[in-house]
């Protein structure tokens, strides 16, 4: 099981404008390999942070409207929601220090 929560074009507004605390977006796709390798990271960053950030996951085919509206060009891609602005956005697999350090940058 996934500790993020899967979102979809329907429930965006309520669980990532609508959350109290910063929204870590992982916009993938069945289909990606990078980022079926980052699941496990997202994963267990999502454990480690969880307190202090939300994780949800947005599947680029299943929510296109979503993915357009962040201007997604390539997956994985990461965005971090805070007060319903993005404050931060990277693309690609990394190391998990490097993806925990990216998350990071928007909690201090």
């Amino acid at each position: 099981m996934s500790a993020a929560l899967d979102v979809t074009d329907a429930t965006f507004n309520e669980e990532v404008l609508g959350s109290d605390k910063p929204v870590v977006i992982d916009f993938w796709a069945d289909w990606c390999g990078p980022c079926r390798q980052m699941a496990p990271i997202v994963d267990e960053v999502a454990t480690e942070l969880g307190e202090r950030v939300k994780f949800v996951k947005i599947n680029v085919d299943d929510s296109p409207a979503t993915a357009r509206s962040f201007g997604i060009r390539s997956i994985p891609t990461f965005a971090v929601v805070r007060d319903g602005e993005t404050f931060h956005q990277f693309a690609g697999s990394r190391p998990k220090a490097s993806f925990k350090a990216e998350v990071e940058k928007v909690l201090d």
